[in-house]
């Protein structure tokens, strides 16, 4: 170890103590990736600070020896934003999970960013209040981690993303200056620039938020949930696009193909979910009774107008969350099907979905892959799901490739290589396909603002040169796959 490194982590751990500042190797190997697999790297040191206070001597000292760093929450992502590209330290917020202050009146509350999501509500619960953004991940991610990555989920449909519940943060800038961004008041001042929404998503390189004003949701008078049955995807598509051509506005659209459906019923999580179903359509609505009612009658015609085979509706609390059961822990589930899961992340147009599925079916057979589909159908935000042995490099290769090719056939179809996971480490090599050097130049610019020499969570969101150059080459790139002995690119 140089001996720079010796002093900082002799000054780190004589400010957090040997169990706050991680340098064993034993105990960094579970911060060598996060969801996204495909990309590992340990850390140098992990340091676990509990308040503000900490974070800003925690950073003020990895700047002063120029020692790059990344903030990271419950490492439930899915894009590789909380995996070391090069070697740093990593500020874990898991300590920091306290609910700060909780205002009923103004549903508002202030929290830390280890605060898990779920908790969040059951904290506000008593108060007929919750917290609406709420990632498949929601009973172990945290409110930090879905600050950086403005995490979404299946209820975005109606709800939004978590941008649209942040009010504002206490923010450690790469320096270890402190700043607050928005407030109780709303996230942007009067006159004044977006910097709360501009921090949200930015996947950690801007700083580290310590402090999170969120805005709550008044729970509903009713909820009404419905799972419908189909003998085929495309028909499960179309009574999507139905129900929201018809002017409705469900809290949730979400959609589970045959694959998914076996997985989940074969596992902890099954949740009765017809066996004989091609997809199923899980649709829920809330607001006042006479309205999901009424609601409730349309979706029903208009599955059923789609020769629904089958159409369930919870008639209790219990009945609603094995409904949710299995679509919350579909991800869990495909643990049955190998030993590592590739969630992608890519965006259509609503009316495009049956088109763009087809198409990834046909990729996912084109490179021998093991593809099942759960998705935000109502947002036309797809998660087709790879399952493969990591352990294989051939293997891991050809998955890669398929994801590439399934991005740009989202990108291709109007969409976007993300909705809601982020660009992380993972998409580096497909931001060229949506934007041009000129918008990564304005985004770079931006960036610099908040984190001017790059030591902030580095080698994220936004390519290299050298990256955007690959993606140029990406048909030489997907040809090497299927045929290795073919000529080099």
């Amino acid at each position: 170890m140089l001996p720079s490194m010796e002093a900082l982590f002799g000054e780190l751990t004589r400010r957090f103590g040997p169990k706050r500042c991680l340098t064993q190797p034993e105990s960094l190997l579970a911060y060598e990736c996060d969801g996204f697999t495909i990309h590992r790297q340990r850390p140098l040191a992990v340091v676990l600070p509990e308040d503000t206070e900490e974070v800003v001597a925690a950073v003020r000292l990895l700047h002063a020896h120029r020692v790059a760093f990344l903030p990271r929450g419950a490492g439930t992502g899915l894009s590789g934003g909380a995996t070391p590209t090069e070697p740093l330290v990593i500020l874990d917020t898991a300590r920091m999970k306290r609910v700060l202050r909780v205002d009923p009146e103004e549903r508002i509350a202030t929290v830390q960013p280890g605060v898990v999501n779920l908790d969040l509500t059951r904290h506000v619960r008593a108060h007929g209040l919750h917290y609406a953004p709420d990632p498949s991940s929601q009973s172990v991610c945290t409110i930090g981690g879905n600050l950086a990555e403005n995490s979404g989920g299946p209820h975005c449909f109606k709800y939004g993303m978590t941008t649209d519940h942040v009010l504002g943060a206490k923010v450690v800038l790469p320096d270890g200056t402190l700043v607050e961004l928005g407030g109780p008041a709303g996230a942007r001042p009067c006159g004044g620039l977006d910097l709360t929404g501009l921090f949200c998503g930015s996947e950690g390189t801007f700083g580290i938020a310590t402090e999170i004003t969120v805005r709550l949701s008044p729970d509903p008078e009713s909820t009404v949930t419905l799972l419908a049955s189909f003998r085929s995807m495309r028909d499960a598509c179309g009574a999507c696009s139905d129900i929201v051509a018809a002017g409705l506005v469900p809290a949730a659209l979400e959609i589970l193909d045959k694959a998914t459906i076996g997985a989940i019923e074969a596992s902890v999580y099954r949740a009765g979910y017809p066996a004989d179903a091609a997809a199923v359509l899980l649709v829920e609505l809330d607001g006042p009774a006479a309205a999901t009612e009424a609601d409730a009658e349309e979706v029903l015609m208009l599955c059923r107008s789609r020769d629904a085979i089958a159409i369930e509706t919870a008639h209790s609390p219990e009945d609603r969350l094995r409904l949710w059961k299995g679509r919350k822990g579909a991800f869990g589930a495909m643990g049955r099907l190998s030993t590592d899961l590739y969630v992608l992340d890519g965006v259509v147009p609503r009316t495009r979905l049956i088109d763009t599925l087809e198409t990834i079916t046909a990729i996912g057979a084109k490179y021998r892959v093991t593809l099942t589909n759960v998705f935000h159908a109502g947002d036309g935000n797809l998660h087709p799901n790879i399952a493969y042995d990591g352990r294989d490099a051939e293997e891991t290769q050809r998955v890669v490739a398929a994801g590439m090719e399934i991005l740009r056939t989202c990108v291709a179809a109007g969409g976007s290589i993300t909705g809601e996971h982020g660009i992380g480490s993972e998409k580096l090599d497909h931001v060229a396909l949506m934007f041009t050097a000129e918008d990564l130049e304005v985004m770079e610019r931006v960036r610099s603002v908040f984190n001017p020499d790059g030591r902030c969570n580095p080698g994220k969101v936004l390519p290299t040169r050298n990256s955007c150059a690959e993606v140029g080459r990406w048909p030489e790139m997907v040809a090497r796959v299927l045929d290795p002995g073919g000529p080099s690119p």
